[in-house]
């Protein structure tokens, strides 16, 4: 009997043979026919901005002494040093394959590893052919080696996806694909055949655009926001400029046998990359995704557009700007705390502990808003601002919403200028270059922190008058503070581009702190004291020596609080909302406006304690005082 079986078997693979090969012919006839074309951020230095990861050849990772297999999860334990692919061919649940280098703390690590295991070999691409349903789909599988996005991790798994109303790849071979599907995250973005947006080249090679860090695959250059699971929370990156790559094309049979045994990998069950708490984690390899046996039903739950960030506004992208920027500090974060979690809970508890003790340490009352020309401690001065403000709230909202059209002076500056700069060649850099993003950077910073000034000096104007008894409104407080805005303008000539310097500098920005610091007070000394340029300058740094904690701390952070409020309300928006960009940005916008007026209030406050004090200081600073505070 077992001879007959082993003979029945023999038999059958004679017939059945050239089917299977004829099936495997035409499926990789249709995988060269639609192989894609990736763009892939340019990265102009090793490990610095832009892609480094190329997809890699699966090969290349067996049998290297740099790679372990551990498992099972629940110890971990090295398996075996420089698996091969015939090893993962045992399926392997629970266990998972050990790059070098640690995904929560990864510099530069993954990047010449992948360098260095490369070398010699090809970018290449896995086509998979699935039916269901009397269709055809036709996948493509990349893997690379680390995802450098929010959630860190070794090894990545990205595909596209093109469905074809066929039952099998040789009818398919004759027929164009109905759409396509690019995956991100843990959804995937869909486009019809003869849509716009999904370009090709040669009428059949769909165009991916790869996002920087996350390998995400859209179909345009652009930074894109996430806001759920399926999109991914943050922000993927496309833009160039980009290298073109045309990946080798390497088929695994549809038949799970023929697989299986020419790509012996493809059965792992297991994890490809480290094992990480969450989403730390190394990810399962394709054929644990429902997409590779379902990928007809899981077409249907394809979104039909991704979101692209508009590069300007009339309002800015402050919104915008701040989600990506927020979402990966607190990504950032979130993974040091993993990686180091007693030292971030001891820092958790003792800055806890600082605020208690401030609060504890600091007198809240009285609060009394008048009689501007006194002490106060820390805590009156907050409450003093915010009863001030609210006292007369239509008055200050009135000051702080006039800084909109400042608002839209700036962003319609930046255009002119960044046009100008690219067409005189002053900013270059290609797509998306670094250049023309500093240059943005500067420019919008400068002009917002004018825009700042103002709204403070009429803020500090309309106190005083208020404090006088004198009726004011927001023309007035305006007009009063554009009297001194040529000196205004003189001091700032000095302090606001050496800030905006310094400030685009992680090295230096410390420093750019520590001079805000000290030059927080010049507004009140350039409207009150009428000092002007760097005797304004002098007279501020001065009187900050009497108050430094409080100008800081209020001035200083208050600013940085205010400019904070806006885009976290667009943050909300952004996550609770399905409103637009523009009228997340232009609601973003409004609440900093509204808010500005409460910084000139605090420096005020602070301003007048800071005078009081030089003048219980045996020695005081140079500086004409204010008249309203000498006749008190």
């Amino acid at each position: 009997m077992r001879i007959l079986s082993v003979l029945g078997c023999s038999l059958a693979l004679l017939v059945f043979a050239p089917a299977a090969a004829a099936a495997t012919g035409a499926e990789s006839q249709l995988a060269a026919k639609y192989a894609p074309v990736v763009m892939l951020v340019q990265q102009k230095e090793e490990c610095g901005p832009g892609e480094p990861y190329r997809p890699l050849d699966v090969d290349t990772l067996f049998g290297q002494d740099t790679v372990a297999l551990r498992g099972p999860w629940s110890g971990s334990d090295i398996v075996k040093i420089a698996p091969t692919a015939a090893d993962l061919a045992r399926g392997l649940p629970g266990y998972f394959l050990d790059f070098p280098g640690n995904p929560l703390d990864p510099g530069c690590s993954y990047e010449e590893w992948e360098r260095e295991i490369a070398q010699g070999t090809k970018p290449t691409v896995y086509a998979h052919v699935a039916s269901q349903d009397g269709k055809v789909a036709l996948q493509y599988w990349f893997f690379y080696v680390f995802n450098d996005f929010n959630n860190t991790h070794e090894g990545d798994w990205e595909m596209i996806q093109l469905d074809f109303d066929a039952p099998n790849a040789e009818q398919a071979l004759g027929r164009s694909p109905t759409q396509v599907g690019y995956s991100q995250h843990e959804g995937a973005e869909r486009a019809a055949w003869d849509e716009s947006k999904l370009k090709k080249v040669d009428g059949t090679h769909p165009v991916v655009y790869v996002a920087s860090g996350s390998h995400a695959i859209f179909y345009g250059s652009a930074l894109y926001l996430g806001r759920s699971a399926s999109e991914g929370v943050g922000c993927d990156d496309t833009r160039g400029p980009h290298d073109e790559i045309r990946p080798v094309v390497d088929t695994i049979p549809s038949d799970p046998a023929a697989a299986v045994q020419a790509f012996p990998w493809i059965a792992f069950e297991g994890r490809w990359g480290e094992l990480q708490p969450a989403f730390f984690n190394g990810p399962t390899g394709p054929n644990m995704k429902d997409q590779w046996a379902e990928p007809i039903s899981w077409s249907q739950s394809w979104r039909a557009r991704s979101y692209a960030i508009p590069a300007g506004g009339a309002l800015g992208t402050t919104a915008t700007d701040a989600f990506c920027g927020t979402v990966a500090t607190g990504s950032n974060l979130l993974r040091r705390g993993v990686h180091r979690t007693e030292l971030f809970v001891t820092l958790l508890v003792l800055l806890a502990v600082l605020v208690v003790l401030l609060a504890s340490r600091t007198s809240w009352r009285p609060s009394t808003p008048l009689r501007l020309a006194r002490r106060r401690a820390w805590g009156q001065i907050v409450t003093a601002s915010w009863r001030m403000y609210l006292g007369r709230l239509r008055l200050f909202l009135g000051i702080g919403l006039l800084a909109i059209p400042v608002s839209i002076v700036v962003a319609v500056v930046q255009a002119v200028i960044l046009g100008a700069a690219s067409f005189f060649g002053l900013a270059r850099g290609g797509e998306g270059g670094g250049d023309r993003a500093w240059l943005v950077f500067a420019v919008g910073t400068l002009l917002s922190l004018v825009g700042m000034t103002l709204v403070q000096a009429a803020a500090v104007r309309a106190m005083v008058e208020i404090d006088a008894g004198r009726p004011i409104g927001i023309v007035i407080a305006y007009r009063l503070a554009f009297a001194r805005a040529r000196a205004l303008v003189r001091s700032l000539a000095v302090a606001v581009p050496v800030v905006t310097i310094l400030t685009a500098s992680v090295v230096l920005a410390p420093v750019a702190l520590v001079l805000g610091a000290i030059w927080g007070l010049v507004v009140p000394c350039v409207e009150l004291e009428e000092l002007r340029g760097r005797a304004a300058l002098r007279r501020s740094t001065g009187l900050a020596r009497y108050s430094w904690f409080k100008v800081l701390t209020l001035v200083v952070g208050g600013a940085g609080l205010v400019l904070v409020v806006g885009p976290l309300v667009g943050i909300l928006l952004l996550l609770g909302t399905g409103a637009s960009f523009s009228l997340v940005n232009l609601v973003a916008g409004v609440v900093y406006a509204i808010f500005m007026p409460l910084v000139g209030i605090t420096t005020t406050y602070v301003y007048y304690d800071a005078v009081g004090r030089e003048r219980l200081t045996p020695v005081a600073a140079r500086g004409v005082l204010p008249e309203e505070f000498a006749a008190r």
